[in-house]
């Protein structure tokens, strides 16, 4: 008898849809490259069409540069490989790589995921991998080059979808990147460009980095749930069984041998060895390892957070494998080192071209303007608290399809929208809370995230045919629904009053 298929739902054929079509781009690294292209076209039209705008913290006047130019062409030409070098990502995704290499090619990575598959409780596996995803924005990126990939693996190991792994990780990491249970980097950066803008009202005003802590971290928990619950009720069920061919999937189930857990021992001493330092240095108010101004925020743990992973995982990784005897000698351990390289083959064409694209939008202007003109047609917007917060959610997270950098974007809203609210009696805080939540629910469909082409990558180990459309299928249920969580969130955070952190509150009284 021939097997029914069941029928898909309205939201699953969009999603297969939305899939097709993104797939029948063509590839992600030709995109990037017909971006970069179309850019440079649109600062010629743009600058003989006289686009401009005011920048709102200069008050200059921005108009389009055009890129083929005679000083246009030569810019492109000079720099086109510093574009390339100096791309943030790739330094990041290249030092991790080079420590998780070590801790991955000694068996060491594989045995600790061993023991989460035999030890964890896998009825909560989805949940942990989310919140772990939030958790790691404390540590700056290294949830994209570590946890992401390792979500993939667990996955495997439990029998599940490799890619809904890493998808609920990737909705944690990019999806809750303004939620945590801790004051992030993220946090002093977005309240120093606040405080800026609020002081052209009122010159004494300081916004402190735990200005929105209360909604972040009640938002840890609201993101962490119901990533979980998209992961499990709808992006799994659509991906189906996963039928690719995995190396030693089924070596997850087995036991941890003695020189695996002796090789665990040395491992945990070097960690305890490395962590004991770092405490030593940043715990005392005159550590070595505090920042300039004497704060652990400041401190070049946080700030080299990913020289630290590779200084960690690779400390660990040598430990383990030398007492395991996968190393024999230090040829073994650069050789790991080279073997994780060449998995980043296909991500360094892709930053190669998403590089350009990234450094030509910037150049011409372009992402300034159409930020600018797009917070000037919500200014002229006269409602409601409630409905205006909700449009400056919805701008927040369209600019995010134009423009990458968090900070870069509040850079030129908040000059805007923290005066416009303080004058109509709202506070510095609530802006940047709602600003934060616009960033974050489309950081996971965005192609310009820095992070995209490497995700795109992670995905193409279990599906070849992945692409951007693949990722913006996968995603856009989260983003959705991490969206109208938010926003009944807020809601009610509004209509309670509650304080959006310690002595930050909602309304806003202007000096007398």
């Amino acid at each position: 008898m021939e097997q029914v298929k069941p029928k898909k739902g309205i939201l699953q054929k969009m999603l297969d849809y939305t899939e097709r079509a993104g797939n029948a781009l063509p590839h992600p690294a030709t995109l990037f490259a017909s971006f970069a292209f179309l850019t440079l076209l649109l600062s010629a039209l743009g600058y003989f069409l006289d686009w401009e705008a005011i920048h709102p913290g200069t008050k200059e006047v921005v108009k389009v540069n055009n890129l083929l130019s005679h000083h246009g062409v030569h810019r492109i030409l000079e720099e086109m490989v510093t574009n390339f070098t100096g791309f943030a990502p790739l330094g990041i995704v290249m030092v991790a790589m080079l420590g998780i290499g070590i801790a991955e090619q000694s068996g060491l990575i594989h045995t600790l995921i061993k023991l989460l598959v035999l030890k964890s409780n896998k009825r909560i596996l989805t949940f942990i991998l989310v919140f772990s995803g939030i958790l790691s924005n404390v540590a700056s990126d290294v949830g994209y080059v570590l946890l992401i990939p390792l979500a993939g693996v667990i996955f495997i190991a439990v029998g599940r979808h490799p890619i809904a792994g890493m998808a609920a990780a990737f909705a944690g990491v990019s999806g809750g990147f303004s939620a945590n249970i801790v004051i992030g980097t993220i946090d002093p950066l977005l309240a120093g460009l606040s405080q800026e803008a609020a002081r052209i009202i009122d010159p004494t005003y300081f916004v402190n980095p735990t200005g929105n802590y209360y909604f972040m971290l009640v938002s840890t928990f609201l993101i962490a749930g119901i990533g979980t619950l998209v992961t499990d009720k709808l992006i799994e069920p659509r991906l189906g069984k996963f039928t690719g061919v995995v190396d030693n999937q089924d070596d997850f189930l087995s036991k941890v041998t003695k020189a695996e857990k002796k090789g665990l021992l040395m491992a945990f001493l070097v960690f305890v060895f490395i962590f004991s330092i770092a405490a030593y240095g940043i715990i005392p108010e005159e550590g070595y390892f505090r920042g300039a101004d004497g704060q652990i925020l400041t401190s070049p743990l946080i700030k080299g957070i990913v020289a630290l992973l590779f200084i960690t995982a690779g400390g660990m990784g040598i430990a383990y494998g030398f007492t395991t005897k996968k190393f024999k000698n230090d040829a073994d351990v650069m050789t790991s080192m080279g073997a994780s390289m060449k998995t980043l083959s296909t991500y360094f064409v892709l930053v190669f071209f998403a590089a350009q694209f990234v450094a030509f939008f910037k150049w011409s202007n372009l992402g300034i303007i159409l930020a600018v003109n797009g917070a000037d047609l919500l200014m002229s917007a006269d409602i409601g608290l409630i409905p205006l917060m909700i449009l400056f959610v919805i701008l927040s997270a369209s600019i995010n399809m134009l423009m990458g950098s968090a900070s870069a974007k509040w850079a030129i809203l908040a000059p805007i929208f923290i005066p416009m609210f303080m004058i109509m009696g709202y506070s510095p805080e609530l802006s940047q809370v709602v600003y934060r939540i616009g960033d974050s629910v489309t950081n996971i469909i965005s192609p310009m995230m820095s992070f995209f082409a490497l995700i795109i990558a992670f995905v193409q180990k279990y599906d070849p045919k992945a692409g951007i459309g693949t990722i913006i299928a996968t995603m856009i249920p989260y983003s959705i629904a991490f969206f109208f969580a938010w926003i009944l969130l807020l809601t009610v955070w509004l209509l309670f009053g509650w304080p959006l952190g310690p002595g930050a509150g909602i309304h806003y009284v202007l000096p007398n």
